[in-house]
This record gives structure tokens, C-alpha cells and sequence, in this order.
């Protein structure tokens, strides 16, 4: 039997970690790992890295400060090209419609719009970081 490395989480690169950490948790329905809650009562917000996971603790997500982010510009040329970007399914188009709407009202940024495709209907969108990503009919 193969002996292969196991996807642990995707980590991106954020100038705000507690910022792109919520978008995502709202987006997703995702938690904090235990210990990366927002702090309570207003104390100050120091995290560098944070993780988020789905119910059964499995991780998902992880955000990672960094100083600078170059957006990318995708779809338009030459620039700075999307470099990485994740998936996510609906069941139907009119989940695609109110999920895409539900990313904008989160701080998401529309990117490229193909939802009239009869094979394959989608939306690219950037997160609050630039961070590229598909909703898609699947």
C-alpha cells in the first residue's frame, strides 16, 4: 500500500488574519479551531495565524499574516495572475444567485461572471483580500 501525504488545510496569505478568517467562517458556516476565537471583550486582536474547521473539527482553512499582498488582476492582462484559487459547489442556480450574493454582502468582490453558461453556470470572486474564488453549478 502507497504512503502519500495527507491534505491537512489550504493556508492564504492575508495583511488581515482575523478579517479574512470571518469572511470565510460566515461564508462556510466554518468554526474556529478551539483557541482561535475572537478575543472576548475587546481585548486586543494579536493573531498572526488562525485556523478554521468544519464541525467534527476536521481543518479546512488557515489564514497567515503576512506584511504585503499584490492582488491579482485576473482576468485582466498582464499583471499579477491568480496564482491559486478554491472551488465551491452549489446544487442549483439559484443557490449560485444567493450565495454569490450572500459573498458581496461579506466584502467579496465579483471577478468575472460566466452564470449564463448552460453546461457549467459560475462566478469568480475575490475575497476581502484578493484572494480569487469560484461558485459554481456542481
Amino acid at each position: 500500500m502507497a504512503d502519500y501525504p495527507t491534505l491537512l488545510h489550504t493556508v492564504l496569505d492575508t495583511t488581515d488574519v482575523r478579517g479574512l478568517a470571518e469572511f470565510y467562517r460566515e461564508l462556510l458556516g466554518l468554526r474556529y479551531r478551539p483557541g482561535d476565537e475572537p478575543p472576548a471583550d475587546g481585548a486586543p486582536d494579536d493573531a498572526d495565524w488562525l485556523v478554521l474547521t468544519v464541525d467534527d473539527g476536521r481543518r479546512m482553512l488557515a489564514f497567515q499574516q503576512v506584511d504585503a499582498l499584490p492582488r491579482t488582476n485576473w482576468p485582466d492582462p498582464p499583471g499579477v495572475p491568480m496564482q491559486l484559487h478554491v472551488d465551491f459547489t452549489v446544487p442549483d442556480v439559484a443557490a449560485l444567485e444567493r450565495h454569490r450574493d450572500r459573498a458581496l454582502s461579506l466584502g467579496a468582490e465579483l471577478r468575472f461572471d460566466r452564470s449564463d453558461d448552460a453546461d457549467e453556470p459560475l462566478y469568480v470572486l475575490a475575497d476581502p483580500a484578493g484572494h480569487p474564488f469560484c461558485l459554481f453549478v456542481g
